[in-house]
């Protein structure tokens, strides 16, 4: 799955990870087997790559398909309302998650494509 995202990351963010050595790695030894968590891959390798912070308190979910585009998780709106309990403030969703009334206390960015999700992260 790595090797997909980072082919995806290359096509349509236009970073070549080719000469790099990547690894992923998460808290506590949990396995990442559920593909909401390709956004936050791309993500933290783009970050990674361009030199570019995440803001502390960020959360990003979304899984990534082969076209650059960005699909809808199960349980959106629950994630954002346990997160927002969690102290998380800003998240990057896929579009189609967007929720129909605001989470209080959190600022809500929405991307249909990777192209969109990565020029946020740049502010």
């Amino acid at each position: 799955r790595l090797a997909l995202l980072l082919a995806v990351l290359h096509r349509h963010g236009g970073v070549e990870t080719g000469a790099f050595d990547v690894f992923v790695n998460a808290v506590g030894g949990v396995r990442i087997g559920e593909p909401a968590a390709d956004l936050a891959i791309v993500a933290a390798v783009y970050s990674s790559c361009k030199n570019i912070h995440i803001p502390n308190k960020s959360l990003v979910f979304g899984e990534v398909g082969l076209a650059g585009e960005i699909r809808p998780v199960q349980r959106g709106q629950e994630r954002l309302r346990e997160a927002a309990k969690l102290g998380f403030r800003r998240a990057l969703i896929p579009l189609a998650n967007r929720p129909k009334q605001g989470i209080e206390g959190m600022e809500i960015v929405t991307a249909a494509r990777i192209e969109d999700a990565l020029a946020t992260l740049h502010g």
